[in-house]
């Protein structure tokens, strides 16, 4: 396992909501075989000290506020900005990005991570897309998994390798998407029948395009799959274990 100094390294996971991540993303990870600690950070804490860590999680959690990729884009009706979150994660994804530190972006995560970086953002799915707002805003984190939709992974990935898989079925609770992909970025996963004629399908993943560094981002929700007993709980136990392995090697890729 990584240490840092002569003391065993942590994984950091940035949330809104403490007892979210106890449920869901605690248990995910030792689903993955992460048998080191965690320290969950969430808004009101003190800003982490990235001396010591090893990897960075980013949960999911309420929208990003358009004026970090654009400000002089609108914030859309529907938003429900989480602007304290805004200022603490994208500066945190950057630090463990200089740092090469491994980062697993969730949902929201996913989104701050294509933000941080210097990408943009999709609003509404359902008004940019023209679909209903059930095919990807579906259930809470408490209900358990409800797979969605399929989600197709690009065969040459790093990300496929990850998984063990080239399509995986998923669970989906999201209004905003990710837009233009930001530098170092690329995308690897879409869901296939969620597309704009300009700019195409809808962004589902996307990982480093530098070998060199662990960096990914998942649309969905693997950290309410990791129970099931079907491949979609396999691929989401694959991830959550790629994860552990990264941060205990210390960042790079297998």
């Amino acid at each position: 396992m990584m240490t840092v100094e002569g003391r065993v390294s942590s994984i950091l996971v940035a949330c809104g909501n403490r007892s979210g991540v106890e449920r869901h993303y605690l248990p995910a990870l030792v689903a993955g075989g992460w048998p080191g600690p965690c320290q969950v950070v969430e808004p009101g804490d003190p800003l982490p000290d990235l001396d010591g860590v090893g990897g960075v999680l980013v949960a999911g959690g309420l929208d990003i506020h358009p004026r970090r990729w654009d400000a002089s884009e609108p914030l859309h009706a529907s938003a429900e900005p989480a602007e304290d979150r805004d200022a603490r994660e994208i500066p945190l994804v950057r630090e463990a990005w200089r740092r090469n530190l491994p980062v697993l972006g969730i949902c929201r995560g996913h989104q701050i991570l294509n933000v941080a970086l210097g990408g943009s953002m999709i609003q509404h799915v359902p008004e940019y897309y023209g679909c209903s707002a059930e095919r990807h805003q579906f259930g809470r984190s408490d209900d358990g998994p409800d797979l969605r939709h399929r989600v197709v992974v690009a065969p040459a990935s790093h990300l496929a390798r990850v998984l063990g898989t080239r399509e995986v079925l998923v669970n989906s609770r999201h209004h905003q998407a990710v837009k233009a992909l930001a530098p170092g970025l690329q995308a690897v996963a879409w869901h296939l029948d969620t597309v704009n004629p300009l700019t195409g399908p809808l962004v589902e993943a996307l990982e480093a395009e530098d070998p060199g560094r662990w960096v990914y981002g998942v649309q969905w929700h693997p950290e309410n799959l990791v129970g099931l007993d079907q491949p979609a709980g396999e691929a989401a136990r694959a991830l959550f274990r790629a994860f552990a392995m990264a941060v205990s090697r210390g960042g790079t890729r297998p």
